[in-house]
């Protein structure tokens, strides 16, 4: 199986350098096919997993001497995570064949496909596999960085002043960020002689907390949660793809993943680091509700909608360190359904600015008379996120809350802070049920009216994702049983 983990690794890699040196009209399809074959390697290695009992496993692949740099570590949660990146991948790639376009109103493409965009884009996906699979502390630092390289190239794609200057802010916040993980893990090699992350469990509590600290600095910095979340908001000014997929589905999400991963390799953590970390993600979560109502720019709603809902991972593996096993579940299950339907959202998104020319909310009204598909997609998407059941964020957010509930056994304080997360999760439903009553049904406004239709290719990508965002709850609370 390690050999299909591989190759969704490195087939992103690969394609990123073909469609360097491939003549330009084999661009677009490449892209495509390298990354279609990689999601069927981490499907594959998602079903055979499921078929030998989820039993986890790690492989050491490459060496320095003694000392493993990189290795490979295959359970439940880097199958589910690694598959749903690069599935998502997979259906970006395809949207932005026809997201890029002379007939885009948004954003013209004068040139057609560009070699630079599925450079980067290849490369960061590739880099996300690299980082979930990642069985050490350098290899979880090297993928880590790689991501923010390529988010740089990737927000800046305009290379207009806006862009430019969203790209600069981003990459200074996440590397200045990214310091404490790599102090945290010139550290843990210093103190472990290596850089697996079993080691994590034989240090201890003084030791955990200063290296949580520094871990929780850089995953603060990377998924945008107070102080570090300024730059979120103008990195809007990527191309939209590029905001689904690196501001919803995966780069956002490698910090709370390496906070998950260090979390389940150190076993026992001191509750000094969930106590930090519950505060910020309520701090975080409050913030990014109050900056939805002040929001006219589609997008940068769904920017704070993101902070926000990050910040229920954050506290959910927070609350995992006072013994609640359900929140740890509960966290992980909502990295998977907030990819789908909050990259469904942002894709909705990007068809209103590819039809309309404008992304303004006063602007946008009676989408579903005009764009059926467009108005039941941006429907599904708002109850997706919001928690509405049976769509795929009820099960993750229900299974925090209960998680919640359960880790106030230990630390009754918590009770507080849970109800204050329900109360938040139904101010937001609220506020985004009257976005969409304010868009999708009535009577078309002007810009919606002269619409155009969206390519082929972006109406595949919005259903497939719309189908995930009805289903995909289900399977992964039944997959982390």
């Amino acid at each position: 199986m390690v050999t299909f983990v591989l190759a969704g690794i490195l087939l992103p890699f690969l394609g990123s350098l073909l469609v360097l040196i491939l003549p330009r009209s084999w661009v677009k399809a490449t892209s495509q096919l390298v990354t279609f074959a990689a999601m069927l390697c981490t499907l594959f290695v998602l079903y055979s997993l499921g078929m030998t009992g989820k039993v986890g496993y790690t492989q050491d692949l490459l060496f320095f001497g003694d000392i493993v740099l990189y290795g490979v570590i295959v359970d439940k949660i880097s199958a589910l995570l690694g598959s749903v990146f690069i599935l998502f991948g997979f259906l970006v790639v395809v949207y932005s064949g026809g997201y890029l376009s002379e007939k885009n109103r948004d954003h013209v493409e004068h040139n057609g496909v560009q070699r630079r965009y599925y450079f980067f884009l290849l490369t960061f996906i590739g880099a996300m596999a690299g980082l979930v699979m990642s069985s050490t502390m350098l290899g979880l630092l090297a993928f880590f960085e790689l991501t923010g390289v390529c988010s740089w190239g990737l927000i800046g794609y305009y290379n207009d002043e806006k862009s430019l200057k969203a790209a600069l802010k981003a990459i200074v916040t996440t590397e200045l960020a990214s310091v404490g993980l790599f102090i945290a893990t010139a550290a843990f090699f210093v103190l472990t002689g290596g850089f697996q992350l079993s080691a994590f469990a034989t240090l201890d509590d003084t030791i955990k907390t200063w290296l949580f600290i520094g871990i929780l600095i850089a995953a603060w910095g990377k998924s945008a949660q107070l102080p570090l979340h300024f730059w979120l908001p103008d990195a809007m000014a990527a191309p939209t793809p590029i905001s689904a997929y690196l501001h919803a589905a995966s780069m956002v999400k490698a910090g709370v993943y390496i906070f998950a991963r260090c979390l389940l390799s150190a076993g026992t953590v001191p509750q000094v680091i969930g106590v930090v970390g519950v505060i910020m993600a309520i701090v975080t979560m409050f913030y990014g509700l109050l900056m939805y109502f002040p929001q006219k720019d589609f997008k940068r709603l769904l920017a704070y909608s993101t902070i926000t809902q990050l910040s229920y991972i954050f506290f959910a593996l927070s609350l995992s360190i006072f013994g609640s096993a359900t929140a740890f579940n509960g966290a992980i299950a909502h990295v998977f359904n907030h990819a789908l339907g909050k990259g469904l959202f942002f894709l909705v998104a990007g068809a209103v600015g590819f039809s309309t020319g404008t992304r303004l909310l006063p602007n946008l009204k009676g989408l579903l008379k005009k764009m059926p598909l467009v108005g039941i997609c941006f429907a599904v998407a708002a109850l997706a996120v919001t928690g509405v059941p049976p769509f795929n964020g009820f099960f993750s957010k229900f299974t925090i809350f209960a998680g919640g509930f359960e880790a106030a056994k230990n630390a009754p304080l918590l009770m507080i802070l849970v109800v204050i997360a329900i109360l938040e999760t139904i101010g937001s439903f609220a506020w985004l049920f009257w976005v969409f009553s304010s868009s999708v049904p009535g009577d078309s406004s002007a810009e919606v009216a002269a619409a155009s239709d969206i390519a082929p290719s972006m109406k595949f990508a919005l259903v497939i994702l719309a189908c995930l965002a009805l289903l995909s709850g289900f399977f992964a609370m039944a997959w982390l049983k």
